[in-house]
């Protein structure tokens, strides 16, 4: 009979499998001799947070939001109020009222962080960071009348051709000026150029006095004893060197009891002296 199986092969196959069987063994001795025997450690972040949040579940309670940071409240152009103006070819000079007090500034100066570029007959320009901002003149309030009716034959007085309040009085070695028109003109300081006219005179690039062009004939300037060509050197002994020296020596005749105008005329210089009552 033929035999169903190989002797041979058989053996061969024996021998294989006891050839793997040794690998397996070697392979067990190496995992228990060099592998940890607790698996691999994982590190744990002790400093996790809990991923919780306390809050209050009572009804109507509601978390407050935080508070915003206030802001800064800048200057305001409507802070500034605008009181007289007066230029001239080479000048503008305004007076303002901010936080009750009057001041007055010349092209570049600055009030509030806002600084005076220019200014038209009845308004001022002014700029702050990159911007422009127009500041419009105060009206004036007009007085209410009580009056059922007016008499027939009342003369109506136009406002331009109504002369300033007060007078200028010539007691000869010096004139008394009174000092309701002084405030006539520091609230209407856009009056003065209409009766007087003065130009800055330079020399070596500096301010050394203000000459006047004309005065008009009968005005209270007109009655100071100015004339046509006297140049304005000084107030009280303080030169004139500036618009603003100008007009603030002009302001603080408002209290001043008297002052003293140094003037050259031709080549004269003089004091001319007034009281203010």
């Amino acid at each position: 009979m033929r035999a169903l199986s190989n002797p041979h092969t058989i053996n061969r196959l024996i021998g294989l499998l006891l050839v793997l069987l040794l690998v397996k063994l070697l392979w067990l001795v190496v995992e228990i001799a060099f592998m940890p025997v607790a698996g691999v450690n994982h590190a744990q972040n002790k400093e996790a947070k809990p991923l919780y949040y306390r809050i209050k579940l009572t009804p109507g309670s509601s978390i407050a939001p935080p508070p915003k940071p206030k802001k800064q409240i800048a200057g305001n152009i409507r802070d500034i109020k605008l009181l007289g103006i007066y230029r001239s070819p080479s000048q503008t000079v305004v007076t303002v009222s901010y936080k009750g007090k009057s001041k007055v500034l010349a092209k570049g100066e600055a009030i509030n962080g806002f600084i005076l570029d220019g200014a038209g007959s009845s308004y001022a320009l002014f700029t702050k960071e990159g911007k422009t901002y127009r500041l419009d003149m105060l009206e004036k309030k007009k007085s209410s009348s009580y009056n059922v009716s007016p008499p027939k034959q009342t003369a109506v007085v136009s406002p331009l051709s109504a002369l300033p309040k007060g007078e200028v009085i010539d007691a000869g070695d010096h004139k008394i000026i009174d000092r309701s028109l002084l405030e006539h003109y520091t609230k209407n300081m856009d009056e003065i150029y209409k009766n007087i006219g003065i130009k800055d005179v330079k020399k070596g690039g500096k301010i050394e006095g203000f000459r006047v062009t004309f005065v008009k004939r009968g005005s209270p300037f007109a009655k100071l004893g100015l004339r046509r060509g006297d140049l304005l050197k000084a107030v009280n002994g303080q030169p004139l060197t500036s618009y603003k020296a100008a007009f603030d020596a002009y302001k603080s005749t408002s209290d001043a009891a008297g002052l003293t105008l140094t003037i050259q005329r031709g080549n004269k210089e003089m004091e001319l002296e007034y009281e203010i009552n």
